[in-house]
């Protein structure tokens, strides 16, 4: 596939998200996180300007445009110091699938919302016992004979957001009427349901997105909670897993850029024996190479988001996977070479570049650790066998 050079609607894009984050920065960030409050006001003129649902159908309130258009948005905030984390799950993840996969009454009751910000959905795969393993998921809807409803139950961990979120896409198992096996299915439930509880987890990551520990107890669900077909419950999922990916490299790569820019200006300005250190090449160069790693990694998820947009399922997956291991590797040295460059200066809070260390981990680890994406390019890419 060719390069993807960025057309002039992509660049303005770029120019109008970056202007926004701007107004907000960095110190917007650390004083809500400070205040122990969600970026609110940023949420909801990103909102209003159409940011948020750029990648939704225009039909439904969105913009008409995919993930290469929501990549763009959560890679310049966070480039602006200001990302919002939700966007990968509330229209990245939960939107996609509806947008796919929805009843016309789901479409109709929750893309306007998320499109516009003033709905919010959280996403919930990950179980005590299934980190990555989705086969594990012991979460589990069953049909109740007499009314027709569904039945959840089970917990979750690390599902961001919920605080803020009107419902939760939960990833649960029914059985199969055919086989007796357990399959994946997608499921839409009010944050508000009966039996559904929700308990913070105590994170030493500081951000406004806090992470909650899920308890279904036999929610009861209506038959129209139920995304989709029954039976193209993987299909579905994994629709919303490849934007996942992408938007996640998109979010380390505004975090890698941001941090970066702060490591150039101090670089430019801080004069030791006559002249800046960053004339030194001790210091330039490994600036250098993060800045190169960022652009590689930012190919990769460019093609990750052209081959899903076209519909290319299979390609996305391998692209997007790719995507978010270059772009977590690349984040974790582009801070850590920031921090370095500052010195003592980048572990104070008046340069906030200590805090990344911990957020650029996160790029690493969610929503898919490095080394299970080396297993699914060493097995699906190479033809490798499994070890496991």
């Amino acid at each position: 596939m060719p390069p993807q050079i960025e057309t002039d609607e992509h660049k303005a894009l770029r120019a109008a998200v970056a202007a926004l984050g701007a107004k907000y920065g960095r110190d917007y960030i650390t004083r809500t996180v400070a205040e122990g409050r969600h970026p609110t006001e940023l949420w909801q003129e990103a909102g209003k300007l159409g940011y948020l649902g750029v990648n939704l159908p225009e039909e439904h309130g969105g913009g008409g445009g995919g993930i290469a258009e929501l990549s763009i948005v959560l890679e310049e905030l966070g480039a602006a110091g200001s990302p919002l984390l939700m966007l990968v799950v509330s229209p990245a993840i939960c939107g996609t699938v509806i947008a796919r996969f929805g009843t016309e009454e789901q479409k109709r009751t929750w893309l306007p919302g998320l499109s516009d910000g003033s709905r919010l959905m959280a996403f919930g795969i990950t179980e005590p016992d299934a980190g990555s393993n989705s086969h594990r998921i012991t979460t589990t809807a069953r049909r109740d004979p007499a009314s027709g409803d569904w039945l959840l139950t089970g917990r979750k961990v690390f599902i961001s957001g919920v605080d803020m979120a009107d419902a939760v896409l939960i990833v649960g198992r029914t059985e199969d009427a055919r086989t007796g096996r357990l399959k994946p299915c997608l499921f839409i439930v009010p944050t508000d349901a009966e039996g559904f509880h929700k308990r913070p987890i105590d994170m030493e990551l500081n951000a406004a997105e806090k992470q909650f520990e899920l308890t279904l107890d036999d929610v009861r669900l209506p038959a129209a909670a139920l995304v989709g077909d029954e039976d193209a419950g993987l299909l579905q999922l994994f629709a919303g897993l490849n934007p996942e990916r992408i938007m996640t490299a998109a979010f380390a790569i505004g975090m890698g850029r941001y941090a970066l820019s702060r490591a150039i200006e101090y670089a430019r300005d801080r004069t030791v024996w006559k002249a800046p250190i960053g004339a030194h090449q001790a210091i330039a160069h490994p600036l250098a190479q993060a800045h190169i790693d960022l652009e590689l990694a930012r190919l990769m998820m460019q093609k990750a988001a052209h081959l899903y947009d076209a519909g290319d399922d299979i390609g996305a997956g391998e692209a997007a996977n790719m995507a978010k291991y270059a772009a977590g590797e690349a984040c974790v040295r582009a801070v850590d070479q920031a921090v370095h460059t500052l010195g003592g200066n980048g572990l104070t809070r008046e340069f906030g570049l200590a805090s990344l260390i911990t957020a650029a981990r996160v790029a690493r680890i969610a929503p898919v650790s490095r080394e299970m994406i080396l297993n699914y390019v060493s097995h699906q890419t190479l033809g490798l066998p499994k070890s496991y």
